[in-house]
């Protein structure tokens, strides 16, 4: 079946903003100048006056440009945003139990509500996603394959959906069989089997500054304790301190989320995976390798994952369609290497089976090629968004506030001035019914106090404008 949701190339208009767009990047159109007129930019790249119109008015969509009244267009002064990114964080001398709380569920409860601007959680807008495609794919494999649809699934799970994701994985990891994996509830149930395979309460393990809060909550409801390794908002976890600290201490497991960290958006460079792969192997620690956003990048090129420098089945790589297709299907998969046996144990304990329609519609699109098609627009999206959401908190947060610039995914870790309190930020937002996510939950000992992440997954609209707006107010009064 083919996907005829996304085109297979890049619309004319878009050509045309990305033309705009690099002049801008480069310097070429500064703040306050004159973009090149309808006219002169259809001649130039020979396109019509209508296809040069959509793409300046998507451009001035994004905040980039705007038009005024006889004159033409002009460059906007957020085009250019210059903001410094959050500081490196420093890696903690001893593990400490977790203690994330209720606080997590304070900020999940929101999630869904109209009435609220979610600019917090970490969710794609359904705007965005392949939604009628997949309905249409549901339709199809539930006439067609009724009674496989509603049976159980059970581990490892859908024969053709594991030999699709095989497929895709194999020219990022290496050689992969559809043996080599298990299908999981999610990335979160991936990452839960993963950890409870290779350790236990107790046990040590090695995560980055900040981190994700889910992972600190399962190390919490583990009875695990957790040791912080200090983060670069661009090169992700501090190698040479993980280096020392598995040295010095009894790691039992190290998570990583090397590709587009939540919340930074770091990239951590091949050569430090490659070290860092090699480094936990020598002394057999597993590493759990969070990869939910890999496919999300803004450049040329997927970047590699840690398991693709993996030789020794020491890695245990997790990831899931929830970022990129349809949160909603729960569709994850670790492939877990030696451990496999210990993963297919603890998932047959924890859900027993995974869903099987949506599993099997997964397997078809990816199969037709929806999949890629639907990427290509997705990481064109994310990566506007998310520069509107910098040029946005560089514009209305006040002076000292520090902003991360990813490489991909759609999320933004943001310092504030020194002072904020970043929670109760968060009470007078939702005052306004605006949520955010305060910083103090990305650590096991409530660091990043004056910190918020703040999610691009939503297209930029005057709504969300005015939410940043009104945030970036509030933080000059929690000061």
């Amino acid at each position: 079946m083919n996907e005829t949701t996304y085109p297979s190339e890049p619309p004319l208009y878009d050509r045309v903003a990305r033309v705009v767009r690099g002049m801008i990047d480069e310097g070429s159109l500064r703040p306050g100048q004159r973009v090149p007129s309808l006219r002169s930019m259809s001649r130039q790249l020979k396109v019509s006056i209508t296809t040069v119109l959509e793409a300046y008015s998507r451009l001035e969509d994004e905040g980039m440009i705007r038009a005024r009244p006889q004159s033409g267009y002009f460059v906007t002064q957020r085009a250019a945003v210059r903001i410094p990114a959050p500081r490196r964080s420093r890696s903690q001398r001893a593990p400490r139990r977790v203690k994330v709380g209720d606080a997590v569920h304070a900020i999940f409860s929101l999630a869904n509500r109209d009435d609220v601007v979610t600019l917090g959680i970490a969710n794609p807008s359904p705007e965005l996603l392949p939604t009628r495609t997949l309905s249409r794919l549901v339709r199809n494999i539930s006439g067609r394959s009724s009674r496989r649809a509603v049976d159980y699934c059970f581990p490892p799970g859908d024969p053709l959906l594991r030999r699709e994701i095989a497929i895709r994985s194999s020219g990022i990891e290496g050689s992969v069989s559809p043996d080599d994996m298990v299908i999981t509830s999610g990335a979160t149930e991936a990452l839960m089997t993963s950890l409870t395979a290779v350790a236990g309460a107790g046990d040590v393990i090695a995560v980055e500054s900040p981190a994700y809060f889910m992972l600190l909550q399962m190390i919490e409801s583990l009875g695990m304790l957790a040791l912080e390794i200090a983060t670069d908002t661009a090169t992700g976890m501090c190698v040479d301190d993980l280096h020392r600290a598995v040295h010095q201490i009894d790691v039992k497991a190290v998570i990583s989320n090397a590709n587009f960290h939540n919340p930074t958006g770091s990239l951590m460079p091949d050569e430090e995976k490659r070290r860092m792969v090699r480094i936990l192997a020598e002394r057999d620690i597993p590493l759990i390798e969070d990869d939910i956003y890999g496919d999300l990048y803004f450049g040329e090129q997927r970047p590699r994952t840690l398991k693709s420098f993996d030789t020794s089945g020491n890695v245990l790589l997790c990831s899931s369609f929830s970022k990129t297709v349809a949160p909603g299907y729960r569709v994850g998969w670790v492939l877990p290497g030696k451990y496999q046996d210990k993963v297919m144990e603890k998932k047959q304990l924890v859900s027993s089976a995974t869903a099987s329609l949506p599993q099997m519609t997964m397997a078809e699109f990816l199969r037709s090629g929806g999949y890629d098609r639907n990427l290509t627009a997705l990481r064109r999206h994310y990566a506007e968004q998310v520069r509107q959401m910098r040029g946005a908190v560089a514009e209305y947060f006040p002076d000292g506030t520090r902003v991360s610039e990813p490489f991909g995914g759609f999320v933004l870790w943001v310092e504030l001035p020194a002072g904020t309190d970043s929670w109760e930020l968060f009470n007078r937002a939702m005052e306004q019914r605006i949520s955010i996510t305060p910083g103090m939950l990305f650590s096991s000992s409530g660091k990043y106090r004056n910190f918020v992440r703040l999610s691009a997954g939503q297209p930029w609209s005057p709504r969300l404008e005015e939410a940043v707006r009104a945030v970036g107010r509030l933080v000059a009064d929690v000061q």
